[in-house]
C-alpha cells in the first residue's frame, strides 16, 4: 500500500529536471508536493485514469504496460530521475496504460492545479518541463509511426505470402512436369527415327517444334473442348493411339488439324504417330519452361514491389519521386485483399504528372493507412475503390474514394484526433489517420476528408517539386 513519506529536500535533487534550481524553488517544490512510496509490483497508475498530477521518480522505477495494436505489451519504463504523468501544457488527460512499481519506488507528486503557481515561482523549471514534454511528444510520434508501419506490414504479410506462394507453387508443379516430360522425349525421338522418315519431312516436323513468340488468344471452354476433340480424332486417324493425350499439348501451342495436315501428308503412315507424339512432348516441355519463366518473373515483380513499397533499397532522406509509383506498389501489396473482397479497382492518373520531393517510405505508409481504412469500409459485395492523381495548381492531389457506408458528421469531426477510433477493441489504435496527417504535413501538404452515405473520399495534397 502506498505510503506518504516526510519531506526530503535531498530527494528532489535526484530528479534531473530539478537539478541546479535555486534553493527557494526547491523549498517551494518540497512544500507543494509529496513523496509517495510504493512496494514492488504495486500499481502507481491505473489504466485510463484521469491524469491530474506530475510524477517524478526518485528511486526505483515505473513500468508502463498497455495495448499496442492487437497485443498487450511493455510501453515505456521510467527510471530514477525521470518525469511522468502530467506536465505543464500537456493535452492528454488520461493515462495510456498500467504503471507498476519496479522494486521499492519513491515518487515525487505535484498536482496539476499547482502548475500556475509553479509558473510564477520558477519560469525556468516550467521551461524545462515543457522541453521534457516536447521530447516526449517527438518520441511518441516516432514510436507511433514505427508501430503503425509494422502493424500495416504485418496485416499485409498474409496477402503477400499468398501472392508469393501462387507462383512458387506454379514453379514447383511445372518443374516436376517438365522433368517427367524431358525424361520421355529421348525415347519418343528414337521411336520416330526408327521409322526412317525422309529428311525433308523431318525438317518440316522440327520446324514446328518451336513455340511462336505470341500464342493465339485463349479459347472459351466450349471452343477448346470442340477443337481438342476434333484434333484428337484426327490424330487417332493418323495412327496415334493416344490422340486425346497429345491433342492438349498441340492445341495449347496453337496447332490445329489444318496446320498439321500438310506435315502429315509428307510422312510415311508409320511415322505419323511417333512424329506427333514427339512434337507434342517437345512443345509441352517448352510450354512448361515458359510457365516457369513467367512465374519466376512474377516473383521478381513482387519482390521489386516490396522494395519500392518499403523503400529498402533507397536513401531515407527526401528525394524527387513519382507519387504514382508509390501508389501502385502499395496497391500491389493489397492485391490479395482486393481479390478476397472482389473489389472493383479504378485507377485514374492524369498524364505528365510532375515529381514531388518527399520520403517514399513515409508516403507509402499514408497510402497504406488510407487504403486499409477504405477496404474496411467497403460492403461485403459490390465494393468499389477509386484511386486518382491530378494536378491542382502547384499541388498533386491524390484521391482515394470508396463506396462504403460513409462516415457520420460526428465521427468525421474527430477522426484525425490521436487514439480516436470507432473500431472494436484490438482492431484499431486510432493512430493511423493522425500519423497519416502528420506525415503529409511534414511534406508541406494537407490531408482532407469528405463523406456522405455511400461515398467517402480522402484527398492528399502534396506540393510538386
Amino acid at each position: 500500500m502506498v505510503q506518504l513519506l516526510p519531506p526530503d529536500l535531498a530527494a528532489l535533487g535526484r530528479i534531473r529536471a530539478f537539478q541546479g534550481l535555486p534553493p527557494p524553488v526547491l523549498a517551494w517544490l518540497q512544500q507543494a508536493g509529496e513523496l509517495w512510496q510504493y512496494a514492488p509490483g504495486e500499481t502507481v497508475v491505473h489504466p485510463d485514469e484521469h491524469t491530474d498530477r506530475m510524477l517524478a521518480v526518485v528511486t526505483g522505477g515505473i513500468q508502463y504496460d498497455g495495448p499496442a495494436g492487437d497485443q498487450f505489451t511493455h510501453l515505456v519504463r521510467l527510471n530514477a530521475g525521470c518525469l511522468g504523468g502530467a506536465l505543464p501544457y500537456a493535452r492528454f488527460q488520461h493515462s495510456a496504460g498500467l504503471g507498476v512499481a519496479v522494486g521499492e519506488t519513491v515518487v515525487y507528486v505535484l498536482l496539476c492545479s499547482l502548475f500556475p503557481a509553479l509558473e510564477q515561482v520558477s519560469p525556468e523549471l516550467v521551461q524545462r518541463l515543457v522541453g521534457v514534454l516536447s521530447d516526449r511528444a517527438r518520441d511518441e510520434v516516432r514510436a507511433q509511426e514505427r508501430d503503425d508501419k509494422l502493424r500495416a506490414l504485418g496485416k499485409l504479410s498474409a496477402g503477400l505470402s499468398h501472392e508469393l506462394n501462387n507462383p512458387a507453387a506454379a514453379i514447383s508443379r511445372a518443374s516436376a512436369s517438365l522433368k517427367a516430360s524431358l525424361r520421355v522425349l529421348p525415347s519418343l525421338l528414337l521411336r520416330l527415327l526408327a521409322t526412317a522418315p525422309p529428311a525433308e519431312a523431318m525438317a518440316n516436323v522440327t520446324a514446328l517444334a518451336m513455340l511462336p513468340d505470341e500464342l493465339p488468344p485463349p479459347l472459351t471452354a466450349l471452343q477448346a473442348a470442340d477443337r481438342e476433340a476434333e484434333l484428337a480424332d484426327w490424330l487417332e486417324a493418323q495412327g496415334c493411339p493416344d490422340g486425346y493425350a497429345l491433342a492438349a499439348g498441340l492445341l495449347d501451342a496453337g496447332f490445329t488439324v489444318a496446320t498439321l495436315a500438310g506435315v502429315a501428308a509428307q510422312l510415311p503412315a508409320g511415322a505419323r504417330g511417333p512424329a506427333f507424339a514427339w512434337l507434342s512432348g517437345h512443345l509441352t516441355a517448352q510450354c512448361l519452361a515458359r510457365d516457369i519463366s513467367e512465374a519466376g518473373q512474377r516473383i521478381s515483380t513482387l519482390v521489386n514491389d516490396v522494395k519500392i513499397y518499403s523503400h529498402m533499397d533507397r536513401a531515407t532522406g527526401p528525394e524527387k519521386l513519382a507519387v504514382t509509383s508509390g501508389l501502385d506498389s502499395t496497391l500491389y501489396m493489397f492485391a490479395h485483399a482486393l481479390r478476397q473482397k472482389n473489389v472493383a479497382l479504378t485507377r485514374d492518373y492524369a498524364p505528365d504528372l510532375p515529381l514531388i520531393t518527399g520520403q517514399a517510405g513515409s508516403l507509402n505508409q499514408v497510402w497504406t493507412n488510407l487504403l486499409d481504412n477504405a477496404l474496411d469500409a467497403l460492403p461485403a459485395a459490390g465494393g468499389e475503390l477509386w484511386v486518382s492523381v491530378n494536378r491542382v495548381g502547384n499541388f498533386l492531389c491524390v484521391t482515394i474514394q470508396d463506396n462504403g457506408a460513409g462516415i457520420t458528421p460526428e465521427v468525421l469531426a474527430h477522426m484525425f484526433e490521436p487514439f480516436y477510433t470507432t473500431k472494436a477493441v484490438g482492431k484499431g489504435s486510432g493512430q493511423g489517420l493522425d500519423i497519416a496527417r502528420h506525415i503529409v504535413q511534414e511534406h508541406n501538404g494537407r490531408l482532407e476528408a469528405a463523406s456522405e452515405p455511400g461515398r467517402t473520399e480522402f484527398r492528399v495534397f502534396l506540393p510538386s517539386a
